[in-house]
């Protein structure tokens, strides 16, 4: 069992599908950076200050048709209110947006590449082995006689 293990692990495709985990978890916390800290001040800015993140709807004041105490998200999650989180889910949609795009941008590109490749691959014949060479050379000299 051992064996087949290390023989799973060892495979090109476990390699690289690690190395997609590792590089996508650290080009999500570069989108989650740049979701946050980049686009989210400046909408917040221009629609008055609103945060986003602060988005929610307190769901104890709402069943009794008031309006909530609470100032922040936090203070609502730390009193044990139930919310609805609806500012944050507004920042995920962002992150999977740009994050899909990306993602979309890359697979064009390979793509492109790999008919670019595919293309190159059909143009030029491949050369003939020493072997076939020989053989066309013996069949040359046949020919002649």
């Amino acid at each position: 069992m051992f064996n087949e293990f290390k023989a799973f692990i060892a495979r090109g495709n476990v390699v690289d599908l690690a190395v997609g985990i590792i590089l996508g978890a650290a080009f999500t916390a570069i989108v989650t950076s740049l979701v946050q800290d980049v686009i989210m001040p400046p909408i917040g800015w221009l629609m008055n200050g609103i945060d986003f993140s602060n988005m929610f709807l307190d769901l104890g004041a709402l069943t009794k048709g008031e309006a909530s105490t609470y100032g922040s998200l936090k203070a609502a999650q730390d009193a044990g209110v139930p919310t609805i989180n609806y500012g944050i889910f507004i920042n995920a949609v962002i992150k999977f947006l740009i994050v899909s795009f990306s993602v979309f941008l890359l697979v064009k590109q390979v793509n492109k590449l790999q008919r670019k490749l595919a293309r190159e691959r059909k143009s030029d014949p491949p050369a003939p082995t020493t072997q076939e060479a020989l053989l066309m050379e013996i069949r040359d000299l046949l020919k002649k006689k």
